[in-house]
């Protein structure tokens, strides 16, 4: 429902309430002591210039071209349902948006728009800001806001990482007239989820194009990374997606050089990820340790003695 001109309503200041069982107590602790926000002020993000928008979509790079398609995808899904999509930077900068025609005027006056500054520091908990601050997907509906003027609005963001694995901004769901329940919620964060996977391999698969892409299982849990690594001719792992390096212990963003089969102690992290890609190659391969063996550049003993050491997949191999 829209209102009359001007600012979106104002919503009673929230009585002290306890965020409790929200999953977003980190954030109303920042908002309270380490940005000393007051919840009741009404006050809107700050939406950046023409030119200020330019400059952050060219520092953006290539998520807004790999980004296109899944936001075409995730606003025929939302339309129907009043939501829009929207993909911020590590500022909280909204650079794009797909919004229906029977939504603009209400997603301008709630500066639901590109420019718009979502960062925690500034708005107060809420899905982009949030999302940024903890790294993590966040749902943050109507009066979970920190800002009592945003109690209005339910937002739902995802992390995407680009190909070095940094996180490179936030895919985002808002509405502006969500149902009271958020009964929504959930399907909304799992397309969402999935759009961050699949702009994360667009951007792997077209940095390290003509290398070997090795899938290191499935994403794990709610995480919006895919576990890949490149490989090299020499099979040495030359790149990696976020979830990828956290399996194998490396930094992100940082340059990957190292041998995918090398010996590794009991318990290192590359031990892990050596252990599923031995078990992906094989699966490869049908089983076929000799096929494997080639895939992977080492020679069959070696892999014998490698699976040796994996208890149990001996039984499943074919020499």
């Amino acid at each position: 429902m829209l209102h009359g001109s001007g600012f979106p309503p104002a919503f009673p200041a929230r009585p002290a309430l306890s965020a409790i069982g929200t999953g977003l107590e980190a954030s109303w602790r920042r908002c309270r002591h380490d940005y000393a926000l007051d919840p009741g002020t009404p006050a809107l993000p700050d939406v950046l210039s023409g030119t200020e928008l330019r400059h952050a979509c060219q520092h953006a790079g290539r998520m807004l071209y790999f980004a296109g398609p899944e936001m075409e995808r995730l606003h025929h899904a939302l339309e129907p349902v009043g939501y829009t999509a929207l993909l911020a930077d590590t500022d909280g900068v909204v650079l794009a948006h797909n919004v229906a025609g029977t939504l603009q005027r209400g997603c301008r006056r709630w500066n639901l728009w590109p420019g718009a500054v979502w960062h925690e520091r500034h708005a107060g908990t809420n899905g982009i800001g949030t999302c940024l601050a903890e790294q993590r997907s966040i749902s943050v509906h109507r009066n979970e806001h920190w800002r009592s003027f945003l109690h209005g609005l339910t937002g739902i963001a995802t992390p995407v990482y680009d190909a070095t694995g940094r996180m490179a901004g936030a895919l985002n769901a808002s509405s502006y007239r969500p149902s009271p329940d958020g009964s929504l919620g959930a399907l909304i964060a799992s397309g969402l989820l999935q759009a961050a996977r699949q702009i994360e391999q667009a951007f792997f698969m077209d940095l390290y194009r003509g290398h070997t892409i090795m899938l290191l299982g499935p994403p794990q849990g709610a995480s919006a990374s895919v576990p890949m690594m490149a490989l090299n001719r020499e099979r040495h792992v030359v790149g990696a997606t976020h979830a990828a390096r956290v399996q194998m212990g490396l930094p992100p963003a940082g340059d990957v050089s190292l041998c995918l089969m090398e010996e590794t102690a009991q318990h290192s992290p590359l031990r892990e990820a050596q252990a599923m890609a031995i078990r992906t190659t094989l699966a490869s391969a049908g089983g076929k340790v000799a096929v494997a063996a080639r895939m992977l550049g080492i020679s069959r003993s070696t892999l014998h003695r490698k699976l040796r050491a994996l208890d149990g997949t001996r039984a499943t191999m074919r020499p």
